[in-house]
């Protein structure tokens, strides 16, 4: 039985290694599109840095940003926003800058980005931009929907200290902390829009790669993991597909689908 909706991880999964979506993976969707499925694309980016020069993800469905932090339901016409308060984001700072000082801190306020040092994220985080260094001080001021933690070289005491407030997600082989608010989770999100539409997470196929795709394997009616997945997730996933480089979701799609292979120039 086809799935009523696809929901698709972006890096690991649905991109590529180059951050690029193949040709064959873009033509799956395209299928998908005409077959009255609906594809939510759950992803820990934030806004900006999911435009994409070949693929406009917005004329497939719906984003869901900041692993459920950020999302728009289009049936409640409502901008759901699950945010970390000030003085909680103070506290993470000023806990994990006395066990850690060397630890390097940002946070994400909806679509922007602050830090209050000079840091150089651009090759590790695949970006153009860095963020914008404010003070300290300021910092502590704002509700944020984000904080990210780099060069952290202990993130257990992190969870011991703030896990029952904060939602603590180790990504990118532990080279990247996200802490978001207890609400925000991408299967929250996914409940969220598929219960505005009238159906269930049993209705739901979702494909992903990392810790923060956990919650929607363990909560949606099928799950596939893609053949890169960290090994926690392949153990529970109902089905495990190629890597994200041999087009491990057009192979899912195609099969459910029931199309050919697209001939010619596939990536």
């Amino acid at each position: 039985m086809k799935p009523k909706f696809i929901v698709l991880d972006l890096d690991g999964t649905l991109l590529n290694s180059k951050k690029q979506v193949s040709q064959r993976n873009l033509f799956a969707l395209q299928k998908v599109k005409t077959e009255d499925i609906h594809i939510i694309f759950a992803t820990a980016r934030p806004p900006r840095n999911v435009k994409y020069e070949d693929i406009n993800l917005f004329s497939f469905g719906t984003v869901v940003f900041y692993n459920g932090g950020l999302f728009q339901c289009n049936v409640t016409n409502r901008e759901i926003h699950y945010s970390i308060s000030k003085k909680l984001v103070a506290s993470i700072f000023d806990y994990c800058l006395s066990v850690d000082p060397e630890s390097n801190m940002s946070v994400e306020v909806k679509d922007e980005w602050f830090t209050y040092k000079s840091l150089d994220y651009r090759e590790m985080m695949k970006i153009t931009k860095n963020p914008t260094i404010i003070s300290i001080e300021k910092l502590k001021t704002f509700d944020c929907t984000k904080i990210l933690i780099t060069d952290c070289h202990d993130s257990e005491h992190i969870m011991n200290k703030f896990g029952d407030q904060v939602n603590i997600i180790s990504t990118d082989d532990g080279k990247l902390i996200q802490i978001m608010s207890l609400e925000a989770s991408k299967e929250n999100a996914v409940k969220y829009l598929i219960e505005s539409l009238g159906y269930k997470m049993s209705d739901v196929m979702c494909f992903g790669d990392d810790f923060n795709d956990l919650g929607l394997f363990q909560s949606c009616g099928s799950s596939i993991a893609m053949g890169n997945a960290i090994k926690e997730l392949k153990e529970i996933a109902s089905e495990i597909t190629e890597t994200n480089d041999n087009d491990g979701v057009a192979l899912i799609l195609e099969r459910i689908l029931g199309i050919s292979q697209m001939q010619g120039s596939l990536s």
